[in-house]
């Protein structure tokens, strides 16, 4: 006997969606239609491949019996990757998910997001409250999404090849690099707009009223932050990933199998 999972989803080729401004958003789409779907958003300098296919997510989820619709988000893996930090805001990114769901028919769904897609699926809960239904929120920033990202370094660094002394930023830089097709001007234009918008830390007196799971890592600096949100929500629940930091715990089995005992528990 042999305790291997199967083997893990194929991707297929992507579909486009047009959003509002123009940009297209690439999505993907396994299962069947007619079974419960959950949306799944990557976080910063990931994609619906990286975040969710390579990591098991996909084949878990189909397994269960979900129907599971992805999307790379704008600036990111097949999607349209615009320059200007005018393209990227909070209350954008979220309004491309909601025209995703629109354009494929979904009326109810569940969402797991994680790091960006996470703090994205903060304000989509708050959006859509009659249409999300349970959500899953990974590695959620408490605060500005890539505030602790040292722009100007990164910016130096793409310019110039600056060498970048933030610790933090290295990690990011790392990251972007790790992943095929990342375009780190893109990237960059992400953080830039989040900040020059005025995007607001997720209000606490504003908490989505669903049922949400937060999981961060245990050894992610958010985590108190993380919890402090989970606190907020009427119906919030937080787990602990052990062993993992920001950017590992999407792989963590203890992760997944929370996500899909909590998502089995809707009425």
């Amino acid at each position: 006997m042999t305790n291997a999972l199967p083997a893990l989803t194929e991707t297929p080729d992507p579909k486009f969606v047009m959003v509002g401004d123009g940009h297209r958003i690439a999505t993907y789409s396994w299962g069947d239609d007619t079974a419960p779907t959950v949306v799944v958003v990557h976080g910063f300098a990931s994609s619906t491949r990286d975040n969710w296919v390579s990591t098991g997510w996909v084949r878990d989820l189909q397994q269960a019996g979900y129907r599971v619709l992805g999307l790379d988000q704008r600036g990111h893996g097949a999607s349209d990757k615009p320059h200007d930090p005018a393209d990227y805001d909070l209350r954008t990114l979220a309004g491309d998910v909601e025209a995703v769901l629109d354009t494929y028919l979904v009326g109810t769904a569940f969402y797991v997001g994680y790091s960006l897609g996470a703090r994205v699926g903060w304000e989509v809960a708050q959006d859509l409250p009659g249409r999300i239904e349970r959500v899953v929120l990974g590695g959620v920033p408490d605060g500005i999404p890539l505030g602790r990202l040292d722009l100007d370094q990164a910016t130096a660094y793409v310019q110039d090849g600056t060498p970048v002394e933030d610790r933090v930023t290295q990690n990011y830089i790392a990251l972007t690099e790790r992943v095929p097709g990342n375009d780190l001007r893109a990237l960059l234009a992400i953080a830039g707009g989040m900040r020059r918008s005025g995007t607001v830390d997720p209000d606490p007196a504003q908490a989505p009223a669903q049922p949400i799971l937060f999981a961060t890592g245990s050894q992610d600096a958010i985590i108190e932050g993380s919890k402090a949100l989970a606190a907020a929500c009427p119906q919030g629940h937080f787990v602990e990933i052990p062993d993992r930091h920001h950017f590992n715990a999407p792989g963590s089995r203890v992760f997944r199998a929370a996500a899909l005992e909590f998502l089995a528990q809707a009425d």
